[in-house]
C-alpha cells in the first residue's frame, strides 16, 4: 500500500517543490522513513539560484538520498513533459512509471511525490499528472501563489481534482509573509469558503538546507497530514 502525498500546483514555479520538500524534511525530523520522488523533470538545461538547486536535488537534500533516484524520467528543456520526451525522443512510461513509484512504498513509511506543471499537464497521448495521481491514489497537497490571481487558478486546480475523485488534504500559499497584506488574508479566506477546503500558509525559506526546510514546515499541521497519511485504512485500500 502507497502511503503518502501528491504534492501539485496551480501552475509552474508557485512552490510544489519547497512545499514537498518542507514536507519530507519536517517528517524525517519527526522520525518518519520518507521516499521522496519527482517522476519527471524538464527544464534542466536552465540556470538555477545559487541557493536553490534543481528541484530533484532539492527533495534529495531533504530526503537524505542520491538525486538519481528522485527523477526517474528528465529532459533538458524548459517545457511540458510529453514536448521534451518528443524532442529527446524518449516517450514517458507511464505503466513503469507507475510502477516504480508503487515499489517507492516497499521501503519506506510514507512517500512524497511531487508531480510537474499542474494537474492537467500531459505526460504522454491521453495521460496527465492528474491521471498519474489519481492511479496511485494518493491524496493531494495543492501549492499555490498567495497573490493576486491565485484564486481563480487554486479554485479550477481544486475543481479538477476533485472532478475525478481525488482527495485535496489542503491548499498551501507559499511564499507567505508575515505579515501578510489585506490581498493575501482576503485570498486565504476565499478561497478556504468557495473550495470548502483547509488553506495553509508555508513562509520563505532562505536556503535549500534540511534544517530550515523542516523548520518551515512547524507553520503546518504536519502532525495532523501524517496521522491521516499513515493511517492503514486511509482510503480503504
Amino acid at each position: 500500500m502507497l502511503r503518502g502525498c501528491f504534492v501539485t500546483g496551480t501552475d509552474t514555479g508557485v512552490g510544489k517543490t519547497v512545499l514537498a520538500a518542507a514536507v519530507v524534511a519536517g517528517a524525517k525530523s519527526r522520525g518518519v522513513e520518507v521516499a521522496a520522488h519527482k517522476p519527471v523533470i524538464t527544464g534542466l538545461d536552465e540556470p538555477t539560484p545559487p541557493a536553490w538547486p534543481p528541484d530533484h536535488e532539492l527533495l534529495a537534500r531533504a530526503a537524505g538520498c542520491s538525486a538519481k533516484d528522485v527523477a526517474l524520467a528528465s529532459y533538458g528543456p524548459a517545457v511540458s513533459p510529453h514536448l521534451a520526451a518528443a524532442l529527446a525522443d524518449r516517450p514517458i512510461d507511464v505503466a513503469e512509471l507507475e510502477r516504480k513509484l508503487r515499489a517507492a512504498g516497499d521501503h519506506a513509511e510514507l512517500v512524497v511525490i511531487e508531480g510537474v506543471g499542474g494537474l492537467l499537464v500531459p505526460l504522454s497521448d491521453g495521460y496527465d499528472v492528474r491521471r498519474l495521481a489519481g492511479s496511485l491514489r494518493l491524496p493531494l497537497l495543492i501549492a499555490a501563489r498567495p497573490g493576486l490571481g491565485t484564486i481563480n487558478h487554486t479554485l479550477l486546480t481544486v475543481e479538477a481534482a476533485r472532478s475525478k475523485g481525488l482527495e485535496v488534504t489542503a491548499v498551501v500559499l507559499t511564499p507567505w509573509s508575515e505579515p501578510p497584506g489585506v490581498v493575501e488574508m482576503s485570498n486565504r479566506d476565499t478561497i478556504a469558503a468557495l473550495a470548502g477546503v483547509a488553506v495553509e500558509v508555508l513562509p520563505p525559506i532562505a536556503r535549500a538546507e534540511p534544517d530550515l526546510l523542516a523548520q518551515a514546515a512547524e507553520s503546518l499541521p504536519l502532525a495532523q497530514w501524517l496521522s491521516r497519511w499513515l493511517a492503514s485504512d486511509r482510503d480503504g485500500q
